[in-house]
C-alpha cells in the first residue's frame, strides 16, 4: 500500500498539474469504486474547480470550488495518472476525470480495494474526524514530548504494529516502519512499554529523517506503486531491512530476517535491532 512517502509524492504532483483546473465530466467504469449515488456524485464535481489538493494520513483530499471535497484512497494498488487528450484507458483505468483543458486523470486499480467519496459542504472535518487518525508526523506540532505522550499511552503494544496503527500516527505503513525501528536500533517485538528513552529519540528522528528522505525520492516502488506520470519512486536502494530476507546487513553482515508480526512481514537485522 503507498504510505505516507508515496501519497505525498503524488498530492504535491496533483497540486502543480491539477490545481486550478475544471472538471468537465467523470466516467466511472466500475461503480464500487465510487462510495456514492453516481448521478450525486457527479453532481457534487461536474463543473467545479480544483483549488488545491491535500493530504490527510494516506488520504488525498480535493478541495473544490463549489465547496464541495473529493476524498480518494489508493489503498492497495491504486495509481492516479496523469494523461493528455489523445492517452487511450487502460487494462485497470476504472475512473477518467475529464478537465476543461483537455487533459485527464486515470483512477487506475488492480485490486479494486481503493475509493473516491464526495464530501459535502462544511463536512470534511467531520468526515475525517471519523477515521480517528493520529497526528501527522512530519508537521512542525509533531514533536519528541508530543511522540513520548503517545508511547506513554500505548505501553502494551508492540513498537512496529504500534507505528502502523494509523490512530498512533498518520501515515506509515509496513515498510517505513521496519526501516524506522532498524534506524532507532529497536527490535520491531518490543513492547512500548520496554523502550528507554534513548530508543524512543531515535524512534523519532527515524519517523522525521526517514519519511523525509523517501518523499525525496518520490517513494518506494516495491509493488504497483508510480507517480501521476508513470514513474517509479527512486528509494528502494536506500532501504536498510525491507524485503531483503537472507541478505546480509549493510551494517553488520548480519543477515536479514522475516517474521510474521500482526499479520504483515516484519525484516529486521537480529543483531543491530534489541
Amino acid at each position: 500500500m503507498p504510505e505516507l512517502p508515496e501519497v505525498e509524492t503524488i498530492r504535491s504532483q496533483l497540486e502543480r498539474e491539477l490545481k486550478g483546473k475544471k472538471i468537465i465530466d467523470v466516467e466511472i467504469k466500475v461503480l464500487k469504486l465510487v462510495r456514492a449515488p453516481l448521478l450525486t456524485f457527479k453532481k457534487a464535481i461536474v463543473g467545479a474547480k480544483i483549488e488545491d489538493v491535500r493530504r490527510r494520513a494516506k488520504l488525498l483530499i480535493f478541495c473544490l470550488s463549489n465547496g464541495y471535497s473529493l476524498l480518494i484512497h489508493l489503498k492497495l494498488t491504486g495509481q492516479l495518472i496523469i494523461k493528455n487528450e489523445k492517452d487511450q484507458a487502460e487494462k485497470y483505468t476504472h475512473i477518467i476525470f475529464y478537465f476543461s483543458d483537455d487533459s485527464k486523470l486515470f483512477f487506475n486499480d488492480l485490486r479494486k480495494f481503493g475509493y473516491i467519496k464526495s464530501v459535502k459542504p462544511n463536512e470534511l472535518d467531520s468526515e475525517l474526524a471519523k477515521e480517528k487518525f493520529g497526528p501527522e508526523p512530519l508537521k512542525k506540532s509533531f514533536t519528541l514530548k508530543k511522540f513520548k505522550e503517545l508511547i506513554t499511552n500505548r505501553k502494551i503494544t508492540k513498537i512496529k504494529p504500534l507505528l502502523m496503527d494509523q490512530t498512533f500516527i498518520a501515515g506509515i505503513g509496513n515498510l517505513y516502519a521496519a526501516e524506522i525501528c532498524f534506524y532507532a536500533g529497536v527490535r520491531p517485538t518490543k513492547p512500548a512499554c520496554l523502550l528507554k528513552q534513548g530508543e524512543i529519540k531515535r524512534l523519532y528522528k527515524g519517523i522525521k529523517i526517514i519519511l523525509r528522505n523517501a518523499i525525496k525520492k518520490g517513494g518506494s516502488s516495491v509493488d504497483t506503486y508510480i507517480d501521476t506520470r508513470g514513474r517509479q519512486g527512486s528509494f528502494v536502494p536506500f532501504l536498510r531491512v525491507y524485503d531483503r530476507k537472507g541478505k546480509p546487513c549493510f551494517k553488520c553482515n548480519c543477515k536479514v530476517k522475516m517474521i510474521s508480526l500482526a499479520g504483515r512481514g516484519t525484516y529486521f537485522c537480529p543483531k543491530c535491532q534489541k
